[in-house]
């Protein structure tokens, strides 16, 4: 399907409906879910590439009773859209978010990300000042090694400028079975049936997809990581060893790269561990909130 998601058609198989909100900043419209207690400390959630808010799904509400919690929909993904395809880059993106936050009054005091999102809380610390405590959940901030550097967003630009290309990959992903067989081999995670319909629906809708790409051909990770010595911020990241999108090994490099962090290594998962086990992911968050912002764990 070329239409973007709609609410009210695909949305009514979303998880905390009750919790989504649809804002207008410029042309641009919104969708956020929100739970917790103002008051408490804010919290932020950046999805990866390619998802939704769907993915805090099981993490969310267990966050909610020791934080006013925040996650939308990144540009031109699910169901936010007017973002033009330059807002897909780093830089912009996380420009994008700063500008949302600003609409919303909302200032996180503690940011998760989970693979692309990681590196866009690393972005908002280094450009809009934030100073607070990020989790990186499956991070991807590894640069592709030599030549793929350059070759992985060009194939990507390259795909999304040609308007057949993101209808191709929706289509195939609508065979039977198949984006359960693909959302595996790209994450060795097993996740519950409410987040893989919604994966599917994702997977399917050939304007997602678009977004995704948009985003892969505009991604600069190089030029972030000239950068990672510069962040003082307390950073944890949280790895699966069975992640099939970005090997540990190249975790434990980022990890190298980023004078402040932790590496934890959650056995037995993948790159949705936070989606496989939300507990664990939810008790390593409070811990490092409770250490660094005075949060009850």
């Amino acid at each position: 399907m070329s239409r973007p998601l709609q609410w009210e058609r695909e949305g009514r198989i979303w998880p905390h409906r009750e919790s989504s909100e649809f804002v207008k900043v410029g042309a641009v419209r919104w969708h956020l879910q929100r739970m917790g207690e103002s008051g408490k400390p804010k919290l932020l959630l950046l999805h990866g590439t390619g998802a939704s808010v769907h993915s805090w799904r099981g993490l969310m509400p267990l966050l909610a009773g020791d934080f006013d919690v925040l996650a939308p929909d990144l540009p031109r993904h699910a169901f936010t859209h007017g973002h033009p395809p330059d807002d897909t880059s780093l830089p912009r993106m996380a420009t994008a978010i700063q500008r949302l936050l600003d609409a919303q009054g909302f200032q996180p005091d503690f940011i998760a990300g989970h693979s692309a999102g990681a590196a866009l809380a690393l972005q908002l610390a280094l450009d809009h000042g934030y100073t607070g405590p990020i989790v990186g959940l499956s991070a991807a901030l590894r640069p592709f090694p030599g030549l793929a550097a350059q070759l992985f967003p060009a194939l990507a630009k390259a795909l999304f400028v040609n308007p057949f290309v993101p209808r191709l990959f929706s289509a195939a992903a609508q065979v039977s079975g198949d984006s359960d067989r693909f959302l595996y081999r790209a994450t060795h995670s097993h996740i519950d049936a409410e987040g893989r319909a919604c994966y599917e629906a994702l997977l399917c809708n050939s304007a997602n997809t678009k977004g995704a790409l948009a985003m892969m051909a505009n991604w600069d990770l190089p030029t972030l990581r000239t950068r990672m010595a510069e962040i003082a911020n307390p950073i944890l990241l949280l790895h699966g060893d069975k992640d099939a999108a970005i090997p540990l090994d190249w975790a434990k490099e980022a990890h190298g790269w980023l004078p402040t962090s932790q590496l934890e290594v959650l056995p037995d998962l993948g790159h949705l561990a936070h989606e496989e086990d939300p507990e664990q992911a939810a008790r390593l968050i409070a811990a490092l909130a409770a250490t660094t912002l005075g949060a009850s764990a």
